[in-house]
């Protein structure tokens, strides 16, 4: 036969529920918690950081190509080849054989230096030296095309 239950005034077999390890568990699991979150997050936040890093490299390689072959297309006398590049605004202001007359009445192009794009203002700055040795410094203005994405020169001051 079964004992009986025990009665009124019996001690339980222990005072309090054991709590040894319990600090350490809950110390361990929010650890491992942080941790985890930090390496998504982290990774995450170094893949956006990486992919600006590589916009603002791509914008800069646009940017002086497209600059490059607009004053290149001067140089060589092809202005249809630098009226390519231009914006669409640009191209809406001048046609092409206004832009073309135009250019070909200014001072010719001997040799230009294209320098650093800046990839806030979307400018560059370029060393020009004209016919005859004189020289002048420019600033080409870019803007990037809202159908294809690449860049264009939208004005030159």
């Amino acid at each position: 036969m079964a004992a009986p239950p025990a009665g009124p005034g019996v001690a339980p077999p222990f005072a309090a529920p054991p709590t040894e390890g319990r600090s350490a568990r809950l110390w361990f699991g929010i650890g491992a918690g942080a941790l985890a979150v930090l390496l998504c997050c982290g990774g995450g936040g170094a893949a956006v950081v990486g992919l600006l890093v590589s916009n603002v490299e791509a914008v800069r390689e646009q940017g002086r190509a497209v600059t490059d072959d607009y004053y290149q297309g001067l140089a060589e006398r092809k202005y249809a080849k630098s009226y390519d590049v231009l914006c669409d605004d640009a191209q809406r202001r001048e046609s092409r054989a206004e832009f073309e007359r135009r250019v070909a009445a200014e001072p010719q192009i001997d040799s230009y230096r294209v320098g650093d794009v800046d990839p806030t203002t979307l400018t560059v700055p370029v060393s020009v030296t004209f016919n005859g040795g004189n020289r002048g410094d420019q600033q080409v203005t870019l803007a990037t095309d809202g159908q294809t994405g690449a860049m264009e020169v939208c004005g030159v001051s």
